[in-house]
């Protein structure tokens, strides 16, 4: 039975992801903040297929006070439990296209797939979490947003967070090993006022675990939609155990 419903979700998730080459016209698609669309990079290896790998626990995710486009205090974890999630740190000033403007774009054709695939409706969430709070304030995440800060009925909420301060937000960039620095300014020697950072993208299973780290190397979204899948067809067997054992 519990190998029946597997095999099942595994199916169901195939056969409404498959038509990714949704992704290709999606990765020309205008974005918020006037972020230029560029081709998202190709895959030059064929990643394995969804629940014939296994996703380790790499540690807890942290948490601490973060700040709604509402303006509303709340704690991260309400955002990083009981639904798998998918989370990324940016500024919203930031031009680098290996940096923040390519975590929008993945975030932005994953969304598309999951809205297309009715088997991960409710089962998905997408964070997107500043650390420049001086400047990206709940306004200017809801600008940065767009109409991505709304659930359109595809079954998938993106949250667009920052926090109040930089004292708030420490712990939760140490927490994730998240490096952020200053650059330097050559002809002065002196810091300039412009953040720099190595991209990193966190996916977040269920209790709150993180079990992947993506750099902008491998965040493409049919391996992170891959992962994502074999997150869920855990979830299944895991649940079958359990009833299994119950009875």
């Amino acid at each position: 039975m519990l190998r029946s419903a597997t095999l099942s979700l595994v199916r169901t998730l195939r056969r409404n992801t498959r038509p990714l080459a949704l992704l290709a016209w999606l990765s020309c698609a205008p974005f918020a903040f006037g972020h230029e669309a560029e081709p998202l990079p190709a895959l030059d290896f064929e990643p394995p297929p969804p629940g014939s790998y296994k996703l380790h626990r790499i540690m807890a995710a942290p948490d601490g006070e973060v700040l709604g486009i509402d303006d509303r205090t709340q704690r991260l974890s309400q955002f990083t439990h009981d639904r798998i999630t998918l989370l990324g740190f940016i500024y919203t000033t930031c031009i680098d296209p290996e940096g923040c403007p390519l975590a929008y774009r993945v975030f932005d054709a994953l969304k598309q797939a999951i809205v297309a695939a009715p088997a991960m409706h409710g089962r998905v969430r997408f964070v997107t979490l500043s650390f420049d709070p001086v400047r990206d304030s709940p306004v200017v995440m809801r600008q940065y947003g767009g109409s991505r800060v709304r659930d359109e009925g595809g079954g998938l909420r993106w949250y667009f967070l920052t926090t109040r301060s930089a004292h708030e937000l420490t712990p939760l960039l140490e927490g994730f090993g998240q490096d952020i620095r200053y650059t330097i300014d050559r002809s002065t020697g002196k810091p300039r006022p412009e953040l720099s950072h190595v991209l990193k993208v966190f996916l977040i299973d269920r209790a709150g675990f993180i079990r992947e780290i993506y750099t902008s190397t491998f965040l493409h979204p049919q391996t992170v939609l891959n992962d994502i899948e074999t997150l869920l067809i855990e979830e299944v067997a895991e649940s079958g155990t359990k009833a299994a054992v119950r009875h």
